[in-house]
């Protein structure tokens, strides 16, 4: 058996999320199906992040396991025959047999997108939040800086989710503006269900001024979700890379 790697991009609107789902559709099952067409094989493909619903990626991986002798820069067009124009595989390559998607991840990066400006833009429906009033983004930086490094998470963690542990080292929380565009980029070795999304919604109430950047200090400490800012929605969300060495800050 053999063990392939890929690397996938996604536009998440149609989708319950990667993970696959009895009653609705998902990245996991339309891949599984395409594999299932190439190979003739039914195989479970593993993804290194477990996107929610309406989250898009730009460079999620996953590995699955198979027989084939088909080459693997082969299974690149192979895949996308079959694949939704919504879905697309990067690449595809040979990785070490014990290769795991998201138990070999070392950390995984996201980005949101933020319309700060008057008005919706219909080009980013589904792509971005809109946000009309003014930010502030120096008092977006200073929250920031409270939030980065090793915490307890627990007050950015999804109601009703249960993970085994709520600690998260979150190397880069850096927000900067694209013209109207405001882009808020997080790196960590994990993140809980909804966790960028709360950070965000927590960023923006500092940033409108309804909270001050220190508060999210006490945030942190109260460890109580009820208290983190909205969960905003999820097609501003992407996905765009997965390590699998040690985190190196860059410039």
């Amino acid at each position: 058996m053999r063990t392939l790697k890929l690397v996938i991009a996604y536009d998440g609107t149609r989708y319950a999320g990667w993970q696959r789902q009895p009653n609705a559709p998902s990245i996991q099952e339309e891949l599984e199906k395409a594999v299932e067409r190439v190979t003739g094989e039914a195989v479970r493909v593993v993804g290194a992040g477990r996107t929610d619903a309406g989250v898009h990626a730009l460079a999620q991986v996953a590995h699955f396991r198979t027989s084939s002798a088909l080459p693997a820069d082969r299974f690149v067009g192979a895949l996308n025959h079959y694949l939704p124009p919504d879905i697309a595989v990067r690449c595809a390559q040979e990785a070490p047999e014990a290769f795991h998607a998201r138990r070999d991840a070392r950390w995984r990066a996201y980005r949101y997108l933020i319309w700060n400006r008057p008005g919706r833009n219909p080009l980013l429906l589904n792509r971005a939040l809109f946000w009309e009033g003014p930010l502030d983004l120096g008092a977006m930086h200073a929250a920031a800086s409270h939030l980065v490094g090793r915490h307890d998470f627990a007050s950015f963690c999804a109601t009703g989710s249960h993970p085994r542990t709520t600690l998260c080292t979150l190397y880069r929380l850096e927000i900067r503006q694209r013209g109207p565009l405001v882009v808020v980029e997080a790196v960590a070795d994990r993140f809980l269900r909804h966790m960028v999304r709360m950070v965000v919604g927590t960023l923006l109430e500092v940033g409108s001024g309804k909270r001050s950047p220190e508060s999210v200090q006490e945030l942190l400490a109260a460890r109580n979700s009820q208290l983190a800012g909205p969960v905003v929605e999820p097609g501003g969300l992407y996905l765009v890379r997965v390590g699998y060495t040690e985190f190196r800050a860059g410039p």
